[in-house]
């Protein structure tokens, strides 16, 4: 179970060293703090994250969203930065049947594209951003 399942970045190939605890990544990626404005710039770049391909956001500027993944409205309230930032990095630890991908994880993956095979799709400073976009989301 993800809960007590412990792990470290170096097993897993990434680049920056990570610790999974009790269904999170307790430590930030980086040393500057997330921005919030920049990580909803990050979930909007079809190049980068493009969350709401999959998910249905607070985004009302865009018009289409998804509906493969959960709603995002509220998250912030739901979830911990860390439970967001393995959610990120690593979303087949908590469930290993999510077609979500891995924003950070570089190792053991399957049918990724060429262009972000053996780098991740997202930097670490990345990463913190949209966990910090991700937790002002508060709001149902």
């Amino acid at each position: 179970m993800a809960a007590a399942r412990e792990s470290t970045a170096q097993e897993r190939g990434s680049s920056i060293d990570y610790r999974i605890a009790n269904g999170a990544i307790l430590q930030p990626l980086t040393d500057e703090p997330g921005d919030p404005e920049r990580g909803r710039r990050i979930v909007l770049d079809r190049e980068g994250g493009d969350c709401i391909i999959c998910h249905a956001m607070p985004l009302p500027q865009r018009q289409f969203h998804g509906t493969v993944g959960p709603p995002l409205d509220g998250i912030g309230g739901r979830y911990s930065a860390g439970e967001l930032r393995l959610r990120l990095v690593d979303p087949k630890v908590l469930n290993p049947d999510t077609i979500m991908p891995a924003y950070y994880k570089v190792e053991g993956l399957h049918r990724v594209l060429e262009r972000y095979r053996g780098k991740p799709m997202l930097t670490a400073q990345q990463v913190e951003d949209v966990v910090a976009y991700l937790l002002t989301l508060t709001s149902k």
